[in-house]
């Protein structure tokens, strides 16, 4: 038995997520082509195994495979977020549950610190931990455990690639890891980027283990502490801290590309309402509060026939603040300013900054705002929304994420919404 006296490091990832959380509902799935895609019903954003085999890529057009689709008869979805987020909070409940720490890192991945221990009950405790989260959510996972998160990566892809893992896959010993290496690609490598991943190629650099063989002084002069702290968490040397806590959102950005052009004013502030409406409700989510606001707006970049125009609005407020009231009142502003008529816009969005935790803030002498009053409305319309579904109360000027969104296979929201839950007959 090998001891095993430092913390390792592991990774959670979600089996081709959105697919997953399809399949969960609709078992007829299994076995069959599937892919989701995104806003819009633009690129595919998640692909079963079986679509991959077809040739299917991340990120390749809708028009691109139509034939594909009727060939092969690929069941098709538009991205249901409310559905795919819910499953997410499942899934790291589960591993809250089960694990000493976890650190979210996406909707679909989560590190996890594990404690020392032998590592035959390492590799026995990931594959328990796979069975229990597709016991308790549907959800197929793969989990990868290394001395480094990078390293647990690497790991977490092994187990899609040799399904004889059994969904976890231990990488400690260096001969072992050395092997895995030297085939792996380094553009596979997180942290790797596009820009690196092309100069390293350049340079005749193509795989993890080549990587690693360089200097120390030769990676700095050409990375930067980034590649550095990569060239040593592959080397086995933790470098990337591991966060214990879920970190607030130091800014918070909502927005959406459109199905078609708007040109009227009241088609945008619907958009940019809707969007302020939602920055303010994960404000007060997370009990943070905000001083920056901004507001962009973007025509369509890739029609050249048309003009372009691309304006960003920003405000300061005297007092911080998580009110949809103040919010949006502000964005409709910063809107009316920065709005030019003529254009065809394509994209809006909202962002917060500056963001402080709610029990910080001192308002100003010259504040005008009942606080305590905005206080108490939106804790009984988050209350409210949170109990009936999102939207059942919101503001008259918005509009809804979907009134200007391409969504022609979109699944019920099984898990979020009362009226469109799961039906058994038996």
């Amino acid at each position: 038995m090998h001891s095993n006296p430092f913390p390792m490091f592991g990774l959670c990832d979600c089996n081709n997520f959105f697919v997953s959380c399809e399949r969960v509902f609709d078992p007829s799935l299994n076995g069959r082509p599937v892919v989701v895609l995104s806003n819009n019903d633009g690129c595919v954003v998640s692909r079963s195994n079986e679509a991959k085999a077809l040739g299917i890529k991340m990120g390749q057009p809708l028009y691109q495979i139509r034939d594909f689709i009727n060939k092969y008869e690929v069941k098709v979805y538009s991205s249901n977020y409310h559905l795919y987020g819910d499953m997410s909070q499942r899934v790291m409940a589960t591993l809250k549950q089960h694990a000493p720490a976890i650190e979210i890192y996406s909707i679909d991945e989560a590190f996890l610190l594990l404690e020392g221990d032998s590592t035959e009950k390492l590799k026995r405790y990931g594959e328990e931990l796979a069975r229990t989260v597709r016991r308790n959510t549907g959800i197929p996972v793969s989990i990868g455990m290394s001395q480094t998160k990078t390293l647990a990566k690497i790991a977490s892809k092994l187990c899609k690639k040799y399904p004889k893992l059994n969904s976890a896959c231990l990488m400690y010993k260096e001969e072992d890891i050395t092997k895995v290496l030297d085939k792996f690609a380094i553009g596979d490598v997180w942290g790797i980027g596009r820009r690196h991943g092309k100069m390293l190629a350049e340079c005749g650099i193509h795989t993890a283990a080549q990587f690693t063989a360089l200097s120390e002084t030769w990676v700095q002069n050409r990375m930067g502490i980034t590649g550095v702290r990569t060239w040593l968490e592959l080397k086995g040397t933790p470098c990337i801290e591991f966060s214990h806590e879920d970190s607030d959102k130091q800014s918070i950005t909502v927005s959406r590309s459109f199905s078609k052009e708007l040109y009227e004013f009241e088609e945008v502030k619907e958009t940019v309402t809707t969007f302020a409406s939602i920055v303010a409700e994960k404000l007060r989510r997370q009990h943070s509060v905000a001083q920056e606001l901004q507001v962009y707006i973007i025509t369509n970049r890739h029609r050249n026939d048309k003009p372009q125009y691309y304006e960003c609005g920003q405000i300061l407020f005297p007092t911080a603040t998580d009110s949809t009231l103040e919010i949006v009142k502000a964005a409709t502003a910063e809107l009316k300013r920065i709005f030019r008529k003529g254009y065809g816009y394509k994209k809006s969005g909202v962002r917060v900054g500056r963001i402080s935790p709610a029990n910080t803030v001192q308002a100003t002498l010259f504040d005008t705002i009942d606080r305590p009053k905005h206080k108490r409305l939106m804790e009984t319309i988050d209350r409210i929304n949170a109990g009936m579904g999102r939207e059942s109360i919101r503001l008259v000027t918005q509009g809804t994420i979907t009134d200007h969104t391409n969504r022609e296979h979109l699944s019920p929201q099984y898990t979020t919404k009362w009226d469109e839950i799961l039906v058994v007959k038996v």
